[in-house]
Formats: C-alpha cells, sequence, structure tokens
C-alpha cells in the first residue's frame, strides 16, 4: 500500500517536502511513486521509485560526486583536484580517464610502454 492510499489522499500528485523543500516522496493516482534522501548540503544521496529502479551517490566535502551506482549494476566514480576539476572517472560500462598527475617514474614508463621500450615488465634495449 502507498504513503497516498494509507493517508487516503485524493488529490494528486501528492508531494512530501523536507525542510529544505527537496521532494522526498512523490506519488501520482496511478500508485507511481519515489523517494529521495538527501545529505545537509542538499544533494541527493539516495533514489528509489516504484519501478524497483534505486540509486545511491556519495560525495565529497565540497559536495562532488564521487560514486554513484544503480540497480541495473551501473557504476560510476570520480576524483578531483584542488580547484574540484575531474581528473580520474572511470564508469562500469569501460570508461576510463586518467588526469592525475604522475611522478616522474610514472611518466617515463608510460612512455617507454607507448614507445614500445618495455614489454611484460621488461625493458628491451634500443
Amino acid at each position: 500500500m502507498t504513503i497516498a492510499q494509507q493517508l487516503k489522499i485524493k488529490s494528486f500528485p501528492f508531494t512530501i517536502k523536507d525542510s529544505d523543500g527537496n521532494d522526498i516522496y512523490f506519488e501520482d493516482s496511478d500508485g507511481y511513486w519515489y523517494k529521495c534522501e538527501y545529505e545537509s548540503n542538499g544533494k541527493e544521496i539516495y533514489y528509489e521509485n516504484s519501478d524497483g529502479f534505486w540509486r545511491k551517490c556519495e560525495h565529497d566535502s565540497n559536495g562532488n560526486d564521487i560514486y554513484c551506482e544503480d540497480s541495473h549494476g551501473y557504476w560510476h566514480k570520480w576524483e578531483y583536484d584542488s580547484d574540484n576539476n575531474v581528473i580520474y572517472c572511470e564508469s562500469s560500462d569501460g570508461k576510463f580517464i586518467d588526469n592525475r598527475p604522475k611522478s616522474e617514474v610514472q611518466k617515463a614508463i608510460e612512455l617507454l610502454t607507448k614507445e614500445g621500450f618495455i614489454v611484460n615488465g621488461r625493458v628491451l634495449k634500443a
């Protein structure tokens, strides 16, 4: 039984808001509903609907998304620099971006690997 049915609501759409004005529950006359939860900064951390779909997200102290996943198995994660620019992004569908700062050794290994001088962890002489 839905919340509107329990309360015998006859006027739709039926919405419940939190003290910050965010919709935390919505229901229409067909019985479709969704509910949400928010952090104190207003960022959504959980969503669920009557179709069985759900999504949950985590945020850093600046409010940036750092991890999200949903009921379909999709996930996404991010890292940011001190200016809140995305420097790393990865998702379950194989998309990948890595612009994190690298040490000189990491840069050298990437260059040597790209140029074909490192194969299976062994350095080949030119």
